[in-house]
Order: structure tokens, then sequence, then C-alpha cells
């Protein structure tokens, strides 16, 4: 199988994940090249170790592929996949590997989604589901790759890429999101939040 593209114009999967969840972290962690570890990150590494390893092996009837590259020239992405399945028919089912539980927001579905669009176009076939493997719960979470899914997984690799070539870091969000980010020390929500709204309250230009 030919070589992933080595350019700087393809947005990695993995960084459409980090902007789903949340686009400062995503902006801290490919532009300022911010990185921390917590127990959450060590779990996610944990899980990897298997995956990451290039390989393939046949079981049964379904061939599966291991730390498969992929990339796709017309969206400009590229990246790795944890594990994609082949039935007999060679229909890839691409299954993303994360630590704990399912998520409410879509971040892991974008990545997941992105992979199968990558697929689509490397190997010219339809890949109408994929799977999310929670390691914490130790099941399989089908996800169709659906229209919905597929215009969502567009629009956040064109706002990706917009923040990449700006070069300028989101302002936080400061919700439930920051308690399970390793980079809630160097991002500083509530800091960040406190002074923006100090600043707000004694501007005498700015009236409510």
């Amino acid at each position: 199988m030919p070589i992933v593209p080595d350019s700087e114009d393809y947005v990695m999967i993995s960084a459409l994940q980090h902007y789903a969840y949340c686009p400062r972290q995503f902006a801290l962690i490919h532009i300022e090249q911010v990185w921390d570890e917590n127990i959450y990150t060590l779990r996610g590494q944990r899980v990897h170790e298997k995956v990451d390893i290039p390989d393939d092996e046949q079981l049964d009837n379904v061939r599966v592929e291991r730390a498969l590259p992929l990339w796709c020239h017309r969206l400009g992405i590229r990246g790795i996949a944890d594990v994609v399945e082949f039935n007999r028919d060679e229909i890839p089912y691409p299954v993303e590997y994360k630590s704990g539980s399912k998520k409410p927001r879509l971040a892991d579905d974008i990545q997941l989604c992105a992979q199968a669009l990558c697929l689509e176009e490397m190997l010219g076939c339809d890949v109408p589901l994929g799977a999310i493997y929670h390691a914490g719960s130790k099941r399989r979470r089908e996800v169709k790759i659906d229209v919905k899914l597929r215009t969502q997984t567009e629009q956040i690799i064109i706002a990706t890429r917009e923040i990449l070539i700006s070069q300028k870091l989101p302002p936080p969000v400061n919700d439930k999101r920051c308690d399970d980010c390793s980079l809630i020390d160097a991002c500083m929500p509530e800091s960040i939040a406190s002074f923006s709204k100090s600043s707000v309250r004694n501007n005498p230009f700015i009236v409510d």
C-alpha cells in the first residue's frame, strides 16, 4: 500500500477529535505544542499499545489490519486507523479504540467518520459503518457513517484548517469538558473567564 502523504497541508485525523472535543485544546496541542499527561491520557496510551503496532491477521472470515495508514486527498487529511476489519466482500469496517465510556459529544464519532472517508477514497468503496471500542466497558458501539455525520466531519476539517492557518488560540470553553482535560493548567479556563468578565464589568465604554 502507498505511504500516507507527509504534507504540512494535511490535517491529522487525531486533530479533528481534539477540535471536536474543544477547539482550544486542539490549538494548544497543534499550534502551541503543549502536552501534559493525566490518568485519562495514560489510560488511552495503555489501550493503544497493541493496536499501534502495524500488523494483520485472519480471524475466521474477517481480515484484521492494525495501525493502518490513512489519507484523503480530497479533504486533505491523514492519519492512522487503530483497526480496520475487512469482511469476505472486502468492505472495510474501521474500529477506533477509546479508554473510557461513550462521551456525550461526537468527538470520537467525528474521528471514526474521518477514517471512513479516507478508506472510501483509498479503496473506492462505500464505508457505511464503523465502531468505537470502549475499553472501560469492553464493548463496541457501532456508528452509522450517515450524511449528517459526514457533513459535520467535513465542517470540522474546514474549521480545524482555518485555525491552523490563522495560528490563533480560541478562548477557553470553561465547562465540564475542562475537568477531564490534561491541559487545564496550561489553558487556565477559570482564570481567563474571570479576567474577561472583570474587564467587561470595569470597562466604562461597554454598555449592557
